[in-house]
């Protein structure tokens, strides 16, 4: 697993390097299919104000700025593997008082929600089923790691052939809906309709 999470770290700190604090510095196409996802896995949150939420995978910190557009009352924590993504969102968010970042694969503390966007796409040279185990390994952080529910993203098996990439991971929505469902919590929705090649789960522990 560390050998992996490393590759990964690289790969993002070279992704950064080239694009600077963009969407396409995290991999991301453009800044309107960002925001739609954050739309999306934000919608576990069921409360206006006063929450806590660890962003797993944070990147240089964008999601707060989401955050910030839609809360008035919020703390952030940003956890990333990548040591540049993690000093580019200590720099720029300093004058944030409730923004935090730690460059580790799991949040430091427990908080009200926990999101993972994008982190499970890029499987570099990791065979499929090395991926998937790294995957579920991750809900697991996601999990203990927030109170009243946990989103992430995956890209969808159900993309069109033609436009599949064989270093990116996709996957079976159905599948990931059941195993959330059996091992997280009986509150599990499944967000497939927003039109891009990728699915959202929301995991609700409480309603």
């Amino acid at each position: 697993m560390n050998d992996l999470l490393f590759e990964l770290a690289e790969y993002y700190s070279e992704k950064l390097a080239t694009h600077g604090e963009t969407p396409n510095g995290v991999d991301w196409n453009s800044q309107e299919s960002q925001v739609l996802r954050f739309e999306q896995l934000t919608k576990i949150i069921n409360q206006a104000q006063g929450f806590t939420l660890n962003d797993l995978g944070c990147g240089y910190g964008a999601l707060f700025d989401y955050l910030a557009s839609c809360h008035q009352t919020f703390a952030y924590n940003g956890c990333d593997v990548s040591v540049d993504m993690i000093h580019a969102a200590i720099t720029r968010y300093a004058n944030k008082p409730n923004a935090r970042f730690a460059v580790t694969s799991e949040p430091p503390d427990i908080a009200d929600y926990s999101v993972a966007s994008g982190i499970f796409n890029v499987r570099l040279s990791r065979g499929k089923a090395e991926w998937h185990d790294y995957l579920e390994a991750t809900l697991d952080v996601l999990d203990r790691s927030s109170r009243w529910g946990f989103s992430f993203n995956c890209l969808t098996s159900y993309s069109d052939e033609g436009k599949m990439r064989e270093h990116l991971y996709y996957a079976d929505p159905c599948a990931l809906f059941d195993y959330c469902k059996r091992r997280y919590s009986r509150h599990v929705a499944l967000l497939h309709d927003y039109g891009l090649y990728e699915f959202t789960i929301l995991v609700k522990k409480q309603l």
